[in-house]
C-alpha cells in the first residue's frame, strides 16, 4: 500500500458511521479484556494474601512452605503474566488498534484484519510472559524471592530500579517510544493484505512496543509480582508515555527517579 493511500485511508472523517461503527467493537473488546484480566489479578491477589498468612503461620510452628515450584505452579505463573501483561498493555494499544480498524474498514476488510492484528501484538507479549514466568521459576527456587514475589535482597531490587532507569534514558528506548506514540508511519510503510500480512504486523508493532516498555516490567521482581499498586502504577506509565501529551518527558523523569531511588536502596 502506498504512503499517501494508507493516510488517506486512515484519516476520520466527521459522519462517516461505517467507519466509527468499526471502532466500536475495538474499544468495546479492549474494556472488557482489561475488566477480566484486572478482576482476574484482583481474585489472584486475595487468594495469595491468604495463602501467605497461612504460610507465616507455618513457619512459626517451625513447617518450612518455601518449597521449589511444581509444573502446575509454572503453569499458574504463566497464566499470572499473561493476566497482567492484558492487563497493563491493552489500554495503550488502544490508539493503534483504531487506525488499524480504520484502514481495515476503509478498504473494505473485515475485523479479522483488526482481530489478527491484535493478536500478534499480544502473541509477543505472551512470548515475553513465557520468559518472566521462566525467570521467577530461577528465581524462587534460588531463593532469591520472597513469599511477596519481590526480591529478597535490597541491594537486587536497588540494582534492578537502575538498570530500568537507565534503560529509561537510551536511544532505544526513544525509538521505541517514539514508534508506539506515532504507528502511522510504521502502518503506512509495512502494510500487507491478508491474515499473514496482518498477523505479522502486529508483531512487528509488538516488539516495539515490548523494547518501549520491558524495562518497567521488571520493576515488578523488584517491588513484588502481585503488587498491585506498582502494577496499577506501572499501567499508569505506560499509557502516558505512549498516548498523552509529555509522555517523552515522562520516559526520562521516571528513568531519573528510578536511578536515584535505586541507587539509594543499592547502598
Amino acid at each position: 500500500m502506498k504512503s499517501g493511500e494508507l493516510r488517506q485511508k486512515t484519516d476520520v472523517t466527521p459522519g462517516v458511521t461505517h467507519e466509527r461503527s468499526s471502532q466500536i467493537p475495538v474499544i468495546g473488546a479492549i474494556v472488557m479484556l482489561t475488566l477480566l484480566a484486572w478482576a482476574y489479578l484482583l481474585h489472584l491477589h486475595a487468594q495469595m494474601s491468604g495463602a501467605m498468612a497461612n504460610a507465616e503461620s507455618m513457619r512459626a510452628m517451625g513447617m518450612p512452605m518455601d518449597q521449589p515450584w511444581t509444573t502446575t505452579d509454572v503453569g499458574f505463573g504463566f497464566v499470572m503474566w499473561v493476566a497482567m501483561m492484558a492487563g497493563m498493555m491493552s489500554p495503550s494499544a488502544v490508539p493503534v488498534l483504531l487506525v488499524v480498524a480504520r484502514a481495515a474498514s476503509s478498504r473494505g476488510e473485515s475485523s479479522r484484519t483488526t482481530l489478527l492484528f491484535g493478536a500478534g501484538y499480544f502473541a509477543v507479549w505472551t512470548g515475553f510472559s513465557i520468559v518472566a514466568t521462566l525467570a521467577q521459576w530461577l528465581l524462587h527456587n534460588a531463593a532469591l524471592l520472597s513469599s511477596s514475589m519481590a526480591a529478597v535482597s535490597p541491594r537486587v531490587a536497588g540494582v534492578t530500579l537502575v538498570v530500568a532507569g537507565l534503560y529509561q534514558l537510551t536511544p532505544e528506548k526513544r525509538a521505541c517510544l517514539q514508534h508506539c506514540r506515532n504507528p502511522i508511519d510504521f502502518l503506512m510503510m509495512h502494510w500487507r493484505p491478508g491474515a499473514a500480512g496482518s498477523f505479522g504486523l502486529g508483531v512487528h508493532h509488538g516488539w516495539y512496543c515490548l523494547g518501549c516498555c520491558w524495562a518497567l516490567m521488571i520493576l515488578l521482581f523488584a517491588v513484588g509480582l502481585m503488587n498491585l499498586v506498582w502494577v496499577a502504577a506501572i499501567s499508569a506509565i505506560v499509557l502516558i508515555e505512549k498516548t498523552a501529551w509529555g509522555g517523552v518527558v515522562l520516559a526520562r523523569v521516571t528513568g531519573a527517579l528510578l536511578i536515584l531511588v535505586g541507587g539509594y536502596s543499592a547502598l
